[in-house]
């Protein structure tokens, strides 16, 4: 009984380490298409809008990031080191 729960554990664990591999595998090839995107728009001139622009400028303006942040995540649905990063660039 013992062998056979810890080898179900191995292959549990060989099982998250596979998947963990193959999640990390996907987001850095993601992440190289973004910045493929983001060189071919930057060379046709193109900028990708961000809603509510003009708020988030104002509000950071106003020395409130913390508000330039929650506005900035609820706009575009970035994550919260994403939207960090955008509202540190505009202040």
């Amino acid at each position: 009984m013992d062998t056979a729960v810890l080898f179900l554990t191995c292959v549990v664990i060989l099982g998250i380490a596979t998947l963990q591999t193959r999640l990390s595998r996907a987001e850095r090839r993601a992440a190289r298409a973004e910045r493929k995107l983001d060189l071919v728009l930057g060379h046709l001139g193109l900028r990708d809008e961000v809603p509510r622009l003009d708020e988030i400028a104002a509000l950071v303006r106003r020395g409130k990031r913390i508000q330039a942040i929650k506005v900035y995540r609820e706009a575009t649905g970035a994550d919260l080191v994403e939207a960090k990063e955008a509202v540190d660039r505009l202040g």
